[in-house]
């Protein structure tokens, strides 16, 4: 029986490219994302799209109760999703601060909090894989306060859930990617961009697909005893 992935943001460029990797390693992939249409131009044996509100818990509750009463349970989450939002300290309104923690985090949290139930009594090491920031540890970089916030708390996430459920064989792991080509490259200035990745050591942003092998890595066994870990992908950039 072919390995249950659940890929949340998985309309996105990082999360096409996770799917991508997923698949090609023999996973069968469910993507949550708001975005009907992009799930819909993903069709494809081995993946199936749930049009769900990653804001909205009980929608996010809905999901995995389907994913769960189709599948009979889950082997590897990736908690992609996520946003970040341009406005700087002290006028960011509170709207923008609420919706950006809502969505990098609290979804995430909540994800991990259907997951895990869906994940018992399964076979193997199975896997969480939170995608988070460098801006949570670079303040070099332009990242808002609010952005870096909601990273960092994934990333303690990340540590609390390793911790509790090592014995139960779920290896939670967080990856902290610096500059990487998405859509998200669409909330910054040119100026700001060019500077971003002129700081890059190889002269370039990293590619969704650089990120999506780390993920592949660590949801293959060779990523069976790596946990708790937050592994930053920057090309050496913040090396001290």
């Amino acid at each position: 029986m072919d390995k249950v992935a659940v890929v949340t943001g998985a309309a996105g460029g990082m999360g096409r490219a996770i799917v991508a990797r997923l698949m090609a390693d023999g996973l069968h992939v469910v993507g949550l994302d708001v975005d009907a249409a992009g799930l819909s131009d993903m069709a494809a044996d081995g993946f199936e799209g749930i049009v769900t509100d990653l804001m909205d818990v009980a929608a996010i509750t809905r999901a995995f109760e389907d994913i769960g009463a189709a599948h009979g349970g889950v082997d590897v989450l990736v908690n992609n999703a996520g946003i970040c939002f341009m406005s700087e300290f002290p006028n960011i309104p509170a709207e923008e601060f609420e919706q950006q923690m809502q969505l990098n985090f609290s979804g995430a949290f909540h994800c991990c909090q259907a997951g895990v139930k869906l994940m018992m009594g399964r076979e193997g090491v199975r896997k969480i894989v939170n995608i988070s920031s460098n801006g949570a540890y670079n303040f070099d970089v332009f990242d808002p306060p609010h952005y870096r916030a909601s990273k960092a708390a994934l990333d303690t996430l990340t540590k609390d859930l390793a911790r509790r459920y090592a014995k139960d064989k779920i290896a939670v792991n967080s990856i902290a990617p610096a500059m990487t080509e998405t859509p998200l490259f669409d909330v910054l200035s040119a100026e700001t961009l060019a500077k971003a990745v002129a700081q890059m050591p190889h002269g370039r942003a990293m590619q969704p697909s650089e990120i999506a092998d780390w993920v592949g890595f660590l949801v293959s066994p060779a990523g069976d005893i790596s946990s708790g870990n937050v592994i930053i992908l920057n090309q050496g950039r913040d090396v001290r």
